[in-house]
């Protein structure tokens, strides 16, 4: 009885240190201890998913090779008009970073932390020229964990509503300008 005792203190004791560790230094500072906070870039043709849940995919057709979680609507807008809605659209996003901008793709690199523990997610977003438009894929994934509890798909949905709200408003001013 008394070895249980004692492996319960001891696991005790990891927990207050870690927690102690976390208050002191900051949980941004903690989670460094795993890796840099963003994953990188990725390839959306090549892409392969994670074992775990903890990432989400919207990718247009014909662009990944893989399923797709969410199929991003087709936008009456080119390339660079998109890119900047939605630049404009993340500008509501809280503890949010752009940390790369890929002009070659065209690709744009984010983290974004949650709220109490400052977990990182990295996001991609890769704009793709269509007939009658553009669109975007989009990648969101964790660093840390075994689930996201739906964090990255939601969040992902979310971006492309603002996106779309986004686009609606730069579109209904043009043609203002324009009458």
């Amino acid at each position: 009885m008394s070895i249980w005792l004692a492996v319960a203190g001891l696991f005790l004791c990891i927990a207050v240190g870690a927690a102690g560790a976390a208050w002191y230094f900051g949980p941004e500072r903690v989670w460094r201890l795993f890796g840099p906070a963003d994953l990188g870039p990725v390839d959306f043709e090549t892409l392969q998913r994670r074992p775990r849940p903890t990432d989400a995919l919207a990718c247009p057709n014909g662009l990944c090779r893989i399923e797709t979680d969410i199929l991003p609507p087709l936008y009456p807008v080119d390339v660079p008009t998109l890119r900047k809605a939605m630049g404009r659209a993340l500008m509501s996003e809280r503890r949010l970073t752009l940390v790369d901008i890929d002009d070659r793709l065209p690709q744009d690199r984010y983290v974004q932390r949650s709220e109490k523990l400052r977990f990182p997610d990295t996001i991609v977003v890769r704009y793709v020229a269509r007939a009658g438009g553009s669109t975007v894929a989009i990648y969101s994934r964790s660093q840390l964990g075994w689930n996201d509890l739906g964090v990255n798909h939601n969040r992902v949905e979310r971006w492309l509503r603002k996106l779309s709200r986004e686009v609606a408003k730069m579109r209904s001013g043009a043609e203002a300008v324009r009458q």
